[in-house]
C-alpha cells in the first residue's frame, strides 16, 4: 500500500452516514480480488459487508463502480463507502463539560461547541456529545438509531444549540415536530460573495454528489425528482465586502443543507472545505487580500456556520420554548475583521 485515507459523512439530518475509506495499491501488488484486496486494509469488515457495498455500487476502482469480483492490480486506486460501521462501537460514558442552556424532568437543551462530534463512529468513537450524555444522564430514550437521547444532530464543525430528549414521550413528541416541520431552527452563516437580494428562497432536491459521494448536491432539470425536498429561507444581515453574513432558517433538514443550498445559489459557506469555501472565492489578487483571507482561516478554522435559535413545543404542557445562543468567539472575530475590512472598503 502507498496511500490510505479515511473520511466521514456526518452531519444534521435524518439522512444515512457513509464511511469512505481509500487506498492506492502498491507497484508490486498482483491481480486480486477486490473485496480480498479491502478485506486485508479495513479492520474488522466483514466479506459480506463488503460484498453488500459492491451490489450497492459502493466500491470503486479508479472512479468506476465494479462488483466484488473485479480484479485489482498495481497503482489502482480502490474506494469504498459503507452506510454503517464496519463494526459496532460500545458506548462509554466520558466526563466532558456539557454547556447546558435549559433542562427540566423531559429535556435538556445543549450548545455544542465547534469540533465535537454528536454521536460515536466513523473514527470518532470518544469525545463525543453521546459520550458526555451518557456520563451526566441515566436511562436516556433510544432513538430510531439507537441513539440515546438524540432528536437531531448538527455536524462537528457547526456549533450551536441542540435538544436532548430524557423520556421516551418527549423523545416522540419532539421527533414527530421536527418531521412534521413545526419546530424552529436558525443558523448564521458567513458566505463568499455578496448576495443581492435582501432575503430569499432556496428549494431544491438534495441527495448525494453522483461523482463526490462525500458531497451532497442539488438535482435540477430531469433529475430534479432525485434526492429529498429541501427548503431554506435566508435573510441577509450584513454585507461585508467580499463576504456576506446571513440569517438561514431550515423548513426541512436534510444532510449539509444550508452547505449546499448556498453554494448552489453561488455563495458557498466561508472556510468550508468541504465545499470548496477553503479557497478565496472572492476579492482581489493583491497580496494583502490574500493574506488577509489566510488570517481569517486561521482565526475560524472551520465553515462559518452557527446553530443561533431552535424553538419546539415542549411535549408536556405544550408551551412553545425558543432558546438563542451567542455566536462562538471564533466566528465573532472572523465577522468583526471582514466588518474591519469593508469599512477600509468603503
Amino acid at each position: 500500500m502507498t496511500t490510505t485515507n479515511t473520511d466521514f459523512l456526518q452531519d444534521d439530518s435524518e439522512d444515512e452516514l457513509y464511511e469512505h475509506y481509500s487506498f492506492k495499491a502498491d507497484k508490486g501488488q498482483t491481480p486480486l480480488r477486490v473485496d480480498k484486496f479491502l478485506m486485508n486494509f479495513i479492520q474488522n469488515a466483514t466479506r459480506n459487508k463488503i460484498q453488500q457495498a459492491a451490489k450497492d455500487g459502493n466500491i470503486y476502482v479508479n472512479g468506476v463502480a465494479v462488483k466484488s469480483n473485479h480484479k485489482v492490480k498495481a497503482n489502482d486506486v480502490v474506494r469504498v463507502l459503507f452506510t454503517h460501521p464496519p463494526y459496532e462501537h460500545l458506548l462509554v460514558g466520558e466526563n466532558i463539560p456539557l454547556d447546558i442552556v435549559y433542562e427540566d424532568d423531559v429535556l435538556l437543551v445543549v450548545n455544542k461547541p465547534a469540533g465535537m462530534v454528536v454521536h460515536p463512529g466513523h473514527g470518532n468513537y470518544s469525545g463525543t456529545l453521546i459520550n458526555a450524555l451518557i456520563y451526566h444522564f441515566d436511562n436516556l430514550p433510544m432513538n430510531s438509531d439507537n441513539r440515546p437521547g438524540l432528536v437531531h444532530r448538527i455536524d462537528k464543525d457547526t456549533s450551536g444549540l441542540l435538544v436532548i430528549a430524557k423520556t421516551e414521550g418527549a423523545m416522540n413528541h419532539l421527533a414527530k415536530q421536527f418531521f412534521d416541520k413545526t419546530s424552529e431552527r436558525e443558523y448564521v452563516a458567513l458566505v463568499w460573495g455578496n448576495i443581492e437580494e435582501d432575503e430569499g428562497t432556496v428549494e431544491g432536491n438534495i441527495g448525494r454528489h453522483p461523482k463526490n459521494r462525500l458531497q451532497n448536491t442539488v438535482f435540477e432539470g430531469d433529475e430534479a425528482d432525485k434526492g429529498k425536498p429541501a427548503i431554506t429561507h435566508y435573510k441577509v444581515l450584513e454585507r461585508l465586502g467580499y463576504v456576506t453574513l446571513v440569517s438561514c432558517k431550515l423548513e426541512t433538514g436534510r444532510t449539509h443543507q444550508i452547505r449546499v443550498h448556498m453554494k448552489h445559489i453561488g455563495h458557498t459557506l466561508f472556510n468550508d472545505e468541504r465545499y470548496g469555501g477553503e479557497k478565496i472565492l472572492k476579492g482581489t489578487t493583491f497580496t494583502k487580500y490574500k493574506q488577509f483571507v489566510e488570517n481569517c482561516f486561521k482565526i475560524l478554522p472551520r465553515q462559518a456556520l452557527h446553530a443561533k435559535t431552535l424553538g419546539f413545543e415542549h411535549p408536556i404542557n405544550g408551551t412553545f420554548l425558543r432558546f438563542n445562543s451567542e455566536v462562538p468567539q471564533d466566528m465573532q472575530e472572523c465577522i468583526e475583521k471582514w466588518r474591519n475590512y469593508a469599512k477600509h472598503m468603503d
